[in-house]
């Protein structure tokens, strides 16, 4: 898969009923990630690393669906953005609901709420 399409399918999955903005926000945690040497260097592998993003544990398939919906263009569109450069104003590198408590955003700095997306960022020093 490229990188654009493993992009394209973290923005679908976890954000495709948000505004656009919370879909820039998703994309921008994973790059974050990829140019943070605590993370996996390119975009498929941040992605799918194990346990990191719920939609690739949940048993379901990771992928677009096949008939395109404005959902699956928008999560297209804003990856290809992302890639090319544009930035959402965040250092985030972690995000969850809210509707959920995971016990790891105590470790993280709260950064923002967007939709229904709280964003943290990883201030632990670098090993």
């Amino acid at each position: 898969m490229t990188s654009l399409m493993c992009l394209a399918v973290a923005i679908y999955m976890e954000a495709r009923s948000e505004p656009t903005i919370g879909q820039y926000a998703i994309a921008q945690v994973v790059v974050n990630r990829v140019e943070d040497e605590r993370y996996p260097d390119t975009v498929c592998a941040v992605v799918f690393e194990p346990n990191q993003f719920s939609f690739t544990h949940d048993g379901l398939p990771d992928r677009l669906p096949k008939e395109p919906t404005e959902a699956s263009l928008s999560s297209l569109v804003v990856a290809e953005d992302i890639l090319e450069g544009v930035s959402y104003p965040t250092s985030a590198t972690h995000y969850h609901t809210a509707s959920v408590y995971p016990g790891w955003r105590h470790d993280f700095d709260f950064d923002q709420q967007i939709g229904v997306h709280k964003f943290y960022v990883n201030n632990t020093p670098y090993r």
